[in-house]
């Protein structure tokens, strides 16, 4: 898999096996979430540019580096909201657009119901957010939206996908970087990821 970043980081591994345990409760759920995304965003920031600025620290001036760019959080509700707050913690002036997309369970097709963006992209670097990249229809119809918005640079950082998923992103967008904690076996024939963790946004949120 070319452009698909799969973390290998000891605390995402253990934190992920605890995320997948059915016995894991909504709250701690979502602390594992905002934890594993975090982990994710460190590795998928890593090549943003900077720029210099110079600070007066008590002591002297200090030259140092800030980010040369504005950074766009594009979580696909529902279960993307989780992943909003941690990255905020990481770097508070990203703004926050949404975009509503449901797979459709009898076609397994994304469904677009919501999507606000202003008429001309105000950031420079799109993060779509999504815990799941199963089928990867939801993702891919996600990124093709933000480029017909006119983003320059757009990377996908999700916790789990399947192989069909990521075969899909990277047929449609190659351009796209994938970051992920792990990529799984396969999709069942209802197009939940196997062994995956179950509905994302169900176990967030305690609507199961």
């Amino acid at each position: 898999m070319t452009n698909v970043h799969v973390s290998m980081h000891p605390l995402v591994r253990t934190k992920l096996a605890v995320l997948r345990d059915q016995q894991t409760k909504p709250k701690i759920f979502r602390e594992l979430v905002g934890e594993i995304t975090q982990f994710l965003m460190y590795e998928a920031t890593a090549d943003l540019p900077i720029s210099p600025i110079t600070v007066q620290t008590p002591m002297a001036e200090y030259e140092g580096q800030t980010l040369a760019v504005r950074i766009g959080l594009i979580p696909i509700l529902r279960a993307g909201l989780g992943m909003v707050d941690p990255i905020l913690d990481m770097i508070p002036m990203a703004q926050i657009w949404h975009l509503g997309l449901y797979r459709d369970h009898q076609t397994l097709q994304p469904v677009s119901y919501y999507n606000k963006l202003p008429a001309s992209p105000s950031v420079d670097v799109c993060l779509v957010l999504d815990p799941m990249l199963a089928t990867g229809g939801s993702a891919v119809a996600a990124v093709s939206v933000l480029k017909r918005w006119g983003v320059p640079r757009i990377k996908f950082v999700g916790l789990i996908a399947a192989p069909e998923g990521v075969a899909l992103m990277q047929k449609e967008h190659p351009d796209v970087p994938v970051h992920l904690a792990a990529v799984d076996e396969r999709l069942n024939d209802i197009g939940y990821i196997i062994p995956g963790l179950g509905d994302a946004g169900d176990r967030q949120f305690g609507t199961r």
